[in-house]
């Protein structure tokens, strides 16, 4: 499961630099993956032939990434469709589409009403209310989004029972793309994407906006064969604590239901390694508009170097533990 995030996502490198590429490498039975934007594009890496190679790719394109001082939402659009290329090099797109083993899910937003504008204003309009309506009963959302998966595996996969939609779309070669552009385009800051192919017609937005770092009970849904009782979600992620959707950030008394993670083991770093790196912080979105490009570029390059000593404590630790090896490498195998 990956997250949405954005750049929180390079202190996640290290350990993306080993989860699939080596721990997974001898996997046979197939895997979900489930992302919203950033961790989307994550998985998206996963998926291709060479996963390393496709994530230092990612890390490399998205840290070195550079705006004007007053970059409108054309410009980071672009920006953002070179990046896509840039990850998804060659036959990238048809390896993840038709891989066997690592089957790709990816949330996107549909908008409704005044959402679905590429218009500031209208947009804005349209995003009170939603954060309003959320603020009162995450259900309320599904007034202004729903939930559309889209999805390269055949399996009833990830049945959320929240209200707020549960569309699922078979991926294709020819909306693969348009896919992973959605679910990374943050309102007011990316354009949406409109009629992905294959889908419902209609303006499609970032997957976070509903699933930020998704509320789904895993322990009750059904993915395939291979998700048995005793099956387990691995989950590396920025924090060590969880919000359902983008509108709930800002809420502080809300949270993901407890007994929903109750079969997901979480990878977070820890508080130390945290006021380790520069700044004493995880990057975030901010540092665009906080830091010179010189200055930001040297300390997101920085994060992710320091994040491989998270992957090598995580190979260590499975390769020399024995109750893991005896209780949780079955379960992931």
């Amino acid at each position: 499961m990956g997250a949405s995030g954005g750049p929180k996502w390079f202190v996640l490198a290290g350990l993306d630099r080993v989860i699939f590429p080596e721990f997974f490498k001898g996997r046979q039975t197939p895997i979900e993956t489930l992302g919203s934007s950033a961790g989307a594009w994550r998985f998206a890496c996963f998926a291709q032939k060479d996963p390393l190679a496709a994530i230092n790719r990612l890390a490399e394109g998205y840290s070195t990434t550079v705006y004007g001082k007053k970059a409108k939402v054309a410009e980071i659009t672009e920006k953002s469709r070179e990046l896509l290329g840039y990850v998804l090099q060659g036959n990238a797109i048809e390896e993840i589409v038709q891989n066997p083993k690592v089957k790709s899910n990816i949330v996107v937003a549909r908008c409704k009403g005044l959402t679905r504008f590429d218009n500031r204003f209208s947009q804005l309009m349209g995003l009170l209310p939603a954060a309003i309506g959320n603020r009162i009963e995450r259900r309320q959302l599904s007034h202004f989004f729903s939930r559309v998966i889209m999805t390269s595996s055949n399996e009833q996969s990830f049945n959320f029972d929240d209200g707020l939609g549960n569309k699922r779309v078979s991926l294709t070669k020819e909306n693969y793309k348009q896919s992973l552009m959605a679910t990374g385009a943050i309102p007011l800051v990316i354009s949406g994407v409109k009629d992905i192919a294959g889908a419902p017609s209609g303006v499609y937005r970032d997957g976070g906006i509903i699933d930020y770092h998704f509320d789904i009970n895993f322990a009750q849904t059904s993915i395939n064969e291979g998700m048995r009782e005793n099956s387990l979600v691995l989950y590396p992620h920025f924090y060590a604590h969880c919000k359902p959707g983008w509108f709930d950030k800002g809420i502080r008394q809300r949270f993901v239901q407890p007994h929903h993670y109750d079969n997901v083991v979480m990878l977070t770093p820890s508080e130390d390694f945290v006021r380790s790196l520069p700044y004493g912080k995880i990057p975030d979105r901010k540092d665009f508009s906080e830091m010179d490009a010189n200055t930001r570029i040297k300390y997101w390059q920085t994060v992710i170097r320091a994040s491989d000593r998270l992957g090598e404590e995580f190979i260590q630790l499975t390769e020399h533990s024995e109750s893991i090896d005896k209780y949780i490498k079955p379960m992931f195998a």
